[in-house]
């Protein structure tokens, strides 16, 4: 007994010292992060930009401390960071070129042609860019597929399949567990509601699918072959033959890739761009402290504001660690950048597929009255569809890549009914009212008839107006927007095509229209919102966030985001405006 009391103590003493140690280790961590979060970094002569494309592609990415500190492979990347890496190497006189490390990157059409436009602009200023795969898959295959050497794992391969698109339905799932799900909508292609009524895609819903599905494939492959020089039959070809498991000395036999190499070679292979030069390499994030050289000669002559809107458009905010576009405070922000004077116009970064109609028309309303006092253009990211594209409406001009999917305009409302889970487990529900509406949207029952009028009376108002603004907004007639409507998605090429769009291209473009209708040349860039500091993450980070960080970073981040989709079913805006289905890009 004496011998169990004494190893059980040493136990305890040793888990607190343990924990004592792993405080102090992850506290003076932090404090070194915070010491050269700001640290300037010069640039030495041959200098090279790395560029490892892992984890989560976003808009902008928060340097998170507790991901740092769980040393997570799948960390988010900010888009925003990559191409201003990119824009700084490209004028930087000691950066000879770029190191592609193409690894796995989460990432949608748009952004990778961001990044892939951004290398094309940078081999402008005759420095190299050279990539390297242990596999490529085929978003960044795409992207590599401009660099002026492709070096592919001997024992590796290239993903180069074609694209897919598997929507998951829960009608079966539902009805099993005993809920109703009761549907209104406008919009023969508004197929955000299928995945909750159907076991499989409507045909219309099949029809605009195959037509973008189709024209985000013949624009890779179009890409593809005129980097690389292969005809786009003989792309099609090996794509059908599923690249990935054909022999490696395929991809280089047919010019995918232009030589077998592993990575323990590249060195070697830098140091021969660099004509002996032993390389200095220098990491994307290193490039955010590296300072941007400014003609003092040069008057500024006003601030361009970007301002981010990514996410699920949100009356109020959810608490999810998701991006959420919220109304209340995008409104605050663009009151005052309506009211500075230092900011001469506004490019809106919109990335979103959607979501509450009432919160929409909400920041479409303050993105008018920002129009009224200064230049406003809209960058469209991934998506802008539905009410992302209801906030875009309001702008000057609309900027989009040919591979943004928008359009989607459209209106739904969707309310569950709970009532056959609770008579299963034994609940009764009954009722006094003093009105015939005054129990309207009861969980516990079904809508009856009346109830249903009403609604679709309120989700067709709600498609009227939708209609209006963006008529209004297009200079378009209502019959006009209505033929293009009905809740189909549209890539940015054909929306173009259309009117919805003014412009193809990528942020830039939107920079210099803006800078243009300001009547200005000599312009900083100022983004917004401002990102939170590490200490200011710290403080507001709970246990919760901290299990949402993990999740959704994590080989279960699939599983968590569909949970995290069912527990907003019940907490959204009744009145949505989204686009269809959350797309899998299989293959991409």
């Amino acid at each position: 007994m004496k011998d169990f009391f004494k190893y059980t103590l040493a136990t305890i003493t040793g888990l607190i010292l343990t924990g004592v140690l792993l405080f102090f280790f992850a506290f003076s961590t932090l404090v070194a992060m915070l010491a050269t979060s700001d640290t300037e970094v010069q640039v030495k002569e041959s200098s090279v930009l790395t560029l490892k494309l892992n984890g989560s592609l976003s808009e902008r990415a928060i340097d998170n401390p507790l991901m740092e500190l769980m040393s997570s492979q799948n960390s988010t990347v900010g888009l925003n960071d990559i191409l201003n890496a990119i824009r700084k190497a490209k004028t930087n006189e000691n950066i000879e070129g770029i190191y592609l490390d193409a690894g796995s990157m989460s990432a949608s059409f748009a952004s990778l042609e961001a990044i892939r436009n951004a290398l094309i602009d940078f081999k402008e200023s005759d420095k190299f860019v050279i990539t390297y795969g242990d596999q490529y898959t085929q978003g960044l295959y795409y992207v590599s597929s401009v660099a002026d050497e492709i070096h592919l794992n001997p024992e590796g391969g290239v993903v180069w399949a074609g694209l897919a698109v598997q929507p998951m339905f829960y009608t079966d799932l539902l009805k099993n567990i005993g809920v109703d799900m009761q549907i209104f909508k406008v919009g023969t292609y508004k197929s955000a509601v299928e995945p909750y009524t159907e076991t499989k895609m409507s045909p219309a819903s099949r029809e605009q699918t195959s037509v973008f599905l189709n024209d985000l494939w013949s624009h890779m492959v179009s890409g593809v072959s005129s980097a690389r020089n292969i005809s786009t039959e003989e792309l099609q070809n090996l794509a059908n033959q599923m690249m990935l498991f054909q022999p490696t000395a395929l991809s280089l036999e047919h010019k995918l890739v232009d030589k077998l190499s592993y990575r323990s070679d590249m060195d070697e292979v830098i140091k021969d761009k660099l004509n002996g030069d032993k390389p200095r390499f220098i990491s994307f994030n290193q490039m955010k402290n590296v300072p941007v050289a400014v003609d003092p000669k040069i008057k500024n002559e006003g601030n361009i504001a970007i301002y981010y809107a990514e996410g699920t458009i949100v009356d109020s905010s959810s608490n999810s660690f998701n991006s959420e576009i919220v109304a209340n405070k995008v409104i605050k922000d663009l009151k005052k950048l309506q009211e500075n004077e230092d900011i001469k116009a506004v490019v809106v970064r919109v990335n979103s597929p959607g979501g509450s109609a009432f919160a929409s028309e909400q920041i479409w309303k303050s993105i008018m009255n920002l129009k009224a006092e200064k230049p406003v253009v809209v960058s469209m990211g991934d998506y802008a569809a539905s009410g992302g594209y209801y906030i875009s409406a309001a702008a000057d001009l609309i900027v989009a890549e040919p591979t943004t999917l928008t359009g989607s305009i459209g209106i739904f409302a969707m309310i569950p009914s709970f009532g056959k889970i609770a008579h299963s487990v034994g609940l009764d529900f009954d009722v006094v009212k003093t009105n015939e509406f005054s129990d309207f949207g009861a969980l516990y029952r079904n809508m009856n008839s009346g109830e249903k009028q009403l609604l679709q009376n309120y989700v067709e108002n709600g498609y009227d107006l939708f209609v209006k603004r963006c008529a209004e907004g297009r200079s378009m007639s209502d019959e006009a927007i209505r033929a293009i409507a009905e809740g189909r998605v549209w890539t940015g090429a054909r929306a173009k095509e259309l009117g919805l769009v003014d412009q193809l291209g990528g942020i830039e473009v939107a920079i210099a229209l803006a800078a243009d209708k300001a009547g200005i040349t000599q312009y900083r860039r100022k983004s917004y919102p401002s990102m939170p500091s590490l200490i200011e993450q710290l403080m507001e980070m709970t246990s919760k966030d901290a299990v949402s960080v993990y999740l959704n970073n994590s080989i279960y981040k699939d599983i968590f985001v569909k949970a995290e989709e069912f527990k907003r079913l019940t907490e959204r805006s009744p009145l949505q405006a989204r686009m269809p289905y959350e797309f899998n890009f299989q293959s991409l």
